[in-house]
């Protein structure tokens, strides 16, 4: 994809840079996200995957460098982490109204994006891992938002069901087409998720189409030899899936996955 103008970015990012206690998180970093495209920052712990997505949230601000976003831009976020008082008692259409109401159609609409409709009025603190990470999408997406900044969608669940969260991401962004900032682990998973990817360990090590990147020294520097072979494409036939509690939903013909 060739570099975006300013003016046709969602976000524009240059030259930022961050300390803490004196240490450099983010050092002269560039990152563009444009419309309907999903950005994915992959890196080892402690890279400022998360400092860069919040100062793209407007949550931080750089020492340096300048973030420009489309005026009027709304953003829907899913952080990585979610702390509740395990004793109090949270629907989940509660706890999707606890920062702003939204009418019943569009609760309904949000959850069935994310195929989750029969959850409205389950208990949060009953929730396997995967759902309750479907019910923070849903969150993320009810205001309708031009960029969704996604921290980890698919941390605490399993390879298959992170699968599964990865093509509804791909679905919400047809759906509401919007840009899509995603932070990711998921080495194995992450080639045919996304249109870009940003290496990042402190500083900007490499960037561009996911192809690319897996083979670019710096990024098999830090993942290893074999990291290219965890991003390759694959193919492959199954005549089910699993719904969010894990059952199997079996079809008449086969999906491919690529």
């Amino acid at each position: 994809m060739s570099k975006l103008n300013k003016s046709e970015a969602l976000i524009d990012a240059q030259g930022v840079s961050i300390n803490f206690g004196g240490k450099a998180i983010l050092a002269d970093v560039n990152l563009t996200i444009g419309d309907g495209e999903i950005v994915t920052l992959v890196g080892p712990n402690g890279a400022g995957k998360s400092t860069l997505a919040r100062i793209v949230l407007d949550l931080l601000q750089p020492d340096c460098g300048t973030v420009l976003r489309r005026s009027g831009l709304t953003i829907g976020y899913q952080p990585q982490r979610l702390t509740i008082n395990s004793v109090l008692p949270l629907k989940v259409r509660r706890f999707l109204q606890i920062t702003q109401r939204h009418p019943y159609d569009h609760l309904t609409q949000a959850l069935n994006a994310v195929e989750i409709p029969h959850l409205m009025e389950s208990d949060l603190h009953t929730l396997s891992g995967g759902e309750l990470q479907r019910v923070m999408l849903v969150r993320a997406v009810l205001r309708k938002p031009q960029l969704l900044v996604l921290d980890e969608p698919t941390q605490n669940v399993d390879i298959t069901g992170a699968a599964e969260i990865y093509e509804l991401i791909e679905k919400i962004r047809q759906s509401y087409e919007c840009g899509i900032l995603l932070i990711s682990h998921d080495l194995n998973v992450v080639m045919s998720a996304t249109d870009r990817v940003y290496c990042l360990n402190n500083h900007l090590c490499c960037s561009g189409k996911p192809e690319d990147v897996s083979q670019h020294p710096e990024f098999l520097r830090l993942f290893g030899k074999h990291a290219s072979q965890k991003l390759a494409l694959y193919t492959h036939n199954h005549d089910h899936t699993h719904g969010p509690s894990g059952e199997i939903i079996h079809h008449e013909h086969g999906h491919d996955h690529n």
